[in-house]
């Protein structure tokens, strides 16, 4: 009988811990994964991948728990990362985006929103999210996504678009212009070409979107293999509003006009009706839920928010960071971890969003809203080789005697020691294999410091610096 023929592969990662997040939700101990370009190859024992495959390199995972790479389904990547800090946390909802989160975006050159992208994914990068659905608050688009490009991350991203106005503080695009400029994102940022950063309509949503908006938006997405994402429904005002023009809720008039649908994902979502749940529920339309900033700016989300109810219905809530002024950080493994929690203390129900489903919400579900379901959010032979290096010689992580609980519940991403993009480690012992970090940081500071200057904006802190 003749030997079985050792294959070839890129990678051979051994003797780890592998949190699968396949249908079994298997996690391997002493466990493997082989690696061939882009791809995993395989997945299982070491003992026996050792005795299928050799490698070009091969990785000591004894110190590591490896898990899928996260995906962020809602991260403002331009304007705030570069203002990180500088709102007040004590203003409410309308002062803290008419005042300080609208106007500082009109300072900022197409550079420094290269810079922010960077910042953001560099932050995502090294905190374990390895996917992302950009916001809408990008305007240099073509800067952006080679800032993107050169860091190593996956990402959906657009233009800044809108068509009308509520209030003064908001401009008005003419909607042929808006529309034109989709159509030359979607065109010139395919998704159907394999590309880790690529185009989606990402429309500012509340009321700031006409009818014909919203449906080319999503007929558009529909023609190029695309998604289409918005916020809604923070505050109670987007539901008066709708109320008052239309007499029915957002997501009511949304079905009403054709625009739900499971390549959809809508951002924040706290003020819902038992109708409206229904109806995303009936869709499929993807919720991304982004429990830090609903907390500091006050929506109510403990109060009202029906994020349970979502995902009782078989809603995909997912999980988001938002801005760097909202939430302040993007680190996704600490929003996972408020999501696990907030409900379990609002209705006294320990056994609302547990450990595992979190950490579900932010892999498979994340993949499922991205609509890269078949290549990312779990390790899996033939998915793309995005994953994750959590380091378990950390305090926070021992004794490990169950991995769900300590991902979600113990960790965050200050322990990601390297991740792996498309096969290519972006990150490595701590730091960026992309971009001198040390000079990043200098040059970071200095634009931070220059866009606050530009803008006017007063410095609300309240202690003194002397």
């Amino acid at each position: 009988m003749p030997e079985p023929q050792v294959q070839i592969v890129d990678t051979l990662i051994t003797d780890t811990i592998l949190v699968t997040m396949d249908a079994g939700r298997r996690i391997i101990r002493d466990g493997a994964l082989a690696i061939t370009a882009d791809r995993i190859t395989a997945i299982g024992k070491t003992a026996d991948l050792k005795a299928r495959y050799t490698a070009k390199e091969t990785i000591d995972g004894s110190r590591f728990v490896v898990t899928p790479g996260l995906v962020n389904c809602h991260i403002h990547i331009t304007g705030e990362p570069l203002t990180r800090g500088y709102a007040p946390d004590d203003v409410a909802f309308e002062e803290h985006v008419f005042n300080w989160l609208v106007p500082v975006h009109h300072h900022f050159t197409p550079a420094d929103e290269r810079m922010s992208a960077q910042l953001a994914a560099l932050e995502m990068l090294r905190s374990g999210t390895t996917s992302f659905i950009e916001a809408g608050s990008i305007s240099a688009l073509d800067e952006v996504a080679d800032g993107l490009d050169e860091i190593g991350i996956r990402g959906r991203i657009g233009l800044r678009v809108w068509d009308q106005a509520t209030t003064a503080v908001h401009s008005v695009q003419a909607t042929d212009v808006a529309i034109r400029r989709l159509s030359d994102e979607l065109v010139r940022y395919p998704c159907d070409k394999g590309q880790r950063i690529a185009a989606w309509p990402t429309l500012i949503g509340h009321a700031l979107c006409t009818d014909e908006l919203f449906r080319t938006a999503r007929q558009l997405s529909l023609d190029h293999g695309a998604g289409v994402t918005f916020h809604m429904s923070p505050a109670e005002n987007d539901g008066q509003w709708y109320l008052n023009k239309f007499g029915c809720r957002p997501v009511e008039h949304l079905a009403d006009i054709g625009v739900l649908g499971d390549n959809l994902v809508i951002t924040h979502l706290v003020h819902v009706s038992d109708r409206e749940i229904a109806l995303l529920a009936k869709t499929g339309t993807n919720v991304a839920h982004c429990p830090t900033t609903a907390l500091k700016v006050g929506y109510g989300i403990t109060q009202v928010g029906r994020f349970p109810e979502m995902a009782a219905h078989g809603i995909n809530v997912t999980i988001g960071t938002d801005g760097n002024n909202g939430s302040n950080y993007s680190d996704l493994l600490r929003a996972t971890y408020l999501v696990a929690g907030l409900f379990k203390d609002a209705r006294r129900d320990p056994s609302i969003f547990p450990a595992e489903q979190a950490f579900a919400m932010a892999t498979l579900g994340g993949a499922r809203a991205i609509g890269l379901e078949k290549e990312i959010g779990s390790l899996e032979a033939g998915k793309k080789a995005d994953f994750v290096f959590h380091d378990t010689n950390r305090p926070e992580w021992r004794p490990l005697l169950n991995v769900a609980n300590q991902l979600v519940w113990a960790a965050d991403g200050r322990g990601v020691h390297s991740v792996f993009v498309d096969g290519v480690r972006v990150v490595d012992n701590y730091n960026s294999t992309k971009i001198d970090e040390d000079r990043f940081y200098a040059e970071v500071q200095v634009a931070g410091e220059a866009i606050v200057r530009r803008s006017g904006l007063p410095n609300r802190a309240k202690w003194p610096t002397v």
